[in-house]
């Protein structure tokens, strides 16, 4: 499991919008902004959606963990966060990422639909130290 230094994990939990990069099928690139929270005693990145968006799906139908990025910039100051992504329908844990993304961004409403991606990260790049 990779930890952020102190310097990283406080900009992962100042409030400011992120990039997801997934894959298509096709291997293009599908970059979208997100909100997310950081789980530090598991090492990952959390990112709430609804199974029905284009994130999810490709995700899903990997077949199995694919490399995604996770991108957060804020002026000159950023911090890329990639590893393997999965997806969950545990209602446990997205329960869990639905109340940490209160806490760093604000409550959401219940979405029947809700999923949580889970981006396992083992590569940290950046201006953030």
């Amino acid at each position: 499991m990779l930890a952020l230094t102190p310097d990283q994990l406080a900009f992962v939990t100042e409030r400011h919008l992120a990039t997801l990069s997934t894959l298509r099928p096709d291997g293009s690139p599908h970059v979208v902004p997100v909100g997310f929270t950081w789980d530090a005693e598991r090492g990952r990145v959390r990112v709430t959606t609804k199974i029905t968006s284009v994130k999810a799906r490709h995700v899903a139908g990997a077949g199995g963990p694919v490399r995604a990025a996770v991108c957060q910039v804020d002026g000159r100051r950023w911090l890329t966060l990639e590893g393997e992504i999965t997806l969950s329908r545990d209602a446990d844990e997205i329960a869990e990422a639905v109340e940490a993304y209160a806490v760093r961004y604000r409550p959401r409403p219940f979405q029947p639909e809700r999923v949580v991606l889970h981006l396992a990260v083992d590569r940290v790049l950046g201006s953030v130290r």
